[in-house]
């Protein structure tokens, strides 16, 4: 069984490093390497590894704003990669989550891939879920309570030469289609040619939630669910508009709304 594993750090030769010890395990490969946050998300959502080496401070975003960040309905399981952080040993303790401790030996990094290996071949999926949540929820209630994360509260919409500002909190919810997204405001729907997984980046703002590979609501302008009877759940916009929450992204919503 190979684990494949993505490389997330903004210095080179720890990037080096890790790629060399990775090649010498029989269990592991990598598939690509990140030197920002925001190549991280991205690379994450095309690539779903089942392994990410994250460090922790990266010079546009922190680690745990990543994993804030993320997306896609499988996560990775995620070693931390850091020097010594009290901020981030104290969130281990909300998870069984591991971590390398720069600069850490080779015996230690291989005591981290037998435990990774052993959760694989154990089929732990339910176990880390709930530990990945619980981590999500101490990153948030620590980032709300720190301001470790500022809000934007404008969006820049590039059209030809001209450059809109959107207040967010006006934003209803985002359609993507192709190489381009539709932004429905009050006011008026503004085409941007983009992906959901940039604007989402650019966004930063927990208010917006993915419900569909294709969809993006804003919380705040949600009326209500409605559940069907074939498990099927849609939610109602305050413009009346219905809008479908894909089977994968189901639970992750309403994990999140608290239902």
């Amino acid at each position: 069984m190979k684990i494949n594993c993505l490389v997330i750090d903004d210095e080179p030769l720890a990037r080096k490093r890790l790629r060399s010890l990775i090649s010498e395990s029989p269990v592991l490969e990598c598939v690509g390497e990140c030197k920002t946050g925001k190549e991280a998300i991205r690379m994450i959502s095309a690539l779903v590894p089942d392994l990410i080496f994250l460090d922790i401070k990266m010079k546009d975003m922190s680690g745990f704003d990543v994993l804030m960040r993320l997306n896609s309905s499988k996560k990775p399981v995620v070693v931390f990669v850091t020097a010594f952080d009290e901020f981030a040993l104290k969130a281990f303790d909300y998870s069984a989550f591991d971590y390398l401790l720069k600069p850490f030996k080779k015996e230690r990094f291989k005591k981290t891939v037998d435990r990774v290996f052993h959760f694989f071949q154990k089929n732990e999926a339910p176990v880390f879920e709930e530990n990945f949540s619980k981590l999500l929820n101490y990153i948030g209630q620590s980032n709300s309570n720190q301001n470790l994360d500022k809000i934007k509260e404008k969006l820049p919409i590039k059209t030809g030469r001209t450059v809109s500002f959107i207040d967010v909190d006006r934003i209803k919810y985002i359609l993507g289609s192709g190489s381009y997204i539709d932004i429905h405001t009050n006011e008026k729907v503004h085409v941007l040619r983009s992906s959901l997984n940039n604007v989402l980046i650019d966004l930063n703002n927990s208010n917006f939630k993915r419900v569909h590979r294709s969809t993006v609501v804003n919380i705040t302008h949600i009326k209500k669910l409605i559940h069907s009877h074939y498990g099927e759940i849609d939610v109602m916009m305050n413009d009346d508009k219905l809008l479908r929450i894909s089977h994968s992204y189901k639970k992750g919503f309403l994990n999140f709304l608290g239902l």
